[in-house]
């Protein structure tokens, strides 16, 4: 079961991440004419423009040529994960056009639709797929820009978005809405890609540093590194155990390092994307 949910939890959480942005964009947004940016609000512009259509339908229309693309630079596993993501969210914005709404006040629809927009297409991208359009254009800069957050990649192409709506709407107020929207969504999306994947870092300073090095080895199943330290005030040299261990070890690690040594001093802090045995391993497809 294991490695079954291994190698396909990818094809969960695209289907997970492409029902709530679909459910966000369609439920919040789109009865207030806001969009979360990206080729659903170009959707939602041109069926203002022309005067018919659905966002789905031209949503998947404006994809195709992206998608050759992206499968070109990006991958097989890129591809055909964005290919369902974009069919799903595609038909899911459709299909829950049909469930009736409240009537909202159009900042309360803005700040739900715009987190859960961002949440959806931030599960999305942590599985190495996207709902296509902008997402796609956002993965192939990413691998240019690498230092760039992708959620910030996305605002910055969804800011056009933004000026499309004030101008085809007429509405300076909509504009506005949807940059809030685009903003909240490119925050959340950063929030879901780098702050979900996050482990832990402990210092340990003790006399029974090899004990404690032993324990953490044999009981969390970590390796240690020693550093070589020197007290300030009595000038003796000792050695400090560093190990990067998951969030959920950390009270069994301060567990077993007080019953070795109750008076030993710990330090703990937030690591994130740890590479190496155990943890994440390097990709230049990562984001």
């Amino acid at each position: 079961m294991g490695q079954f949910w291994k190698k396909y939890r990818w094809v969960f959480e695209t289907v997970l991440g492409s029902a709530l942005f679909a459910a966000g964009f369609t439920l919040f947004l789109q009865p207030n004419d806001v969009s979360p940016g990206g080729v659903s609000g170009l959707a939602l512009i041109l069926i203002e423009v022309l005067g018919f259509g659905k966002v789905g339908t031209l949503t998947i229309l404006i994809n195709l040529p992206l998608f050759i693309l992206g499968g070109m630079k990006i991958g097989k596993r890129f591809f055909w994960g964005s290919l369902v993501g974009m069919f799903l969210s595609s038909v899911l914005i459709d299909a829950f056009a049909i469930i009736p709404m409240p009537t909202l006040d159009p900042l309360i629809a803005v700040l739900y639709g715009g987190v859960i927009c961002g949440f959806g297409l931030g599960l999305v991208f942590v599985c190495g797929s996207s709902t296509g359009g902008t997402d796609i254009l956002a993965r192939l800069l990413k691998l240019r820009y690498r230092n760039v957050p992708i959620g910030q990649i996305t605002m910055a192409l969804d800011a056009m978005v933004v000026i499309l709506t004030g101008v085809v709407f007429q509405d300076i107020t909509k504009a506005l809405y949807t940059g809030i929207t685009v903003f909240l969504v490119g925050k959340v999306i950063d929030a879901v890609v780098y702050r979900f994947d996050y482990s832990h870092v402990a210092l340990v300073i003790s006399r029974e540093y090899e004990a404690i090095a032993e324990g953490i080895s044999e009981k969390l199943d970590r390796g240690c590194t020693y550093l070589h330290g020197e007290g300030s005030y009595s000038h003796q040299g000792t050695k400090v155990v560093l190990a990067a261990v998951k969030k959920q070890q950390i009270t069994e690690l301060k567990e077993l390092v007080m019953a070795i040594d109750p008076g030993a001093f710990v330090i703990v802090q937030e690591a994130h994307q740890v590479l190496g045995d155990g943890f994440s391993r390097f990709s230049k497809q990562s984001l």
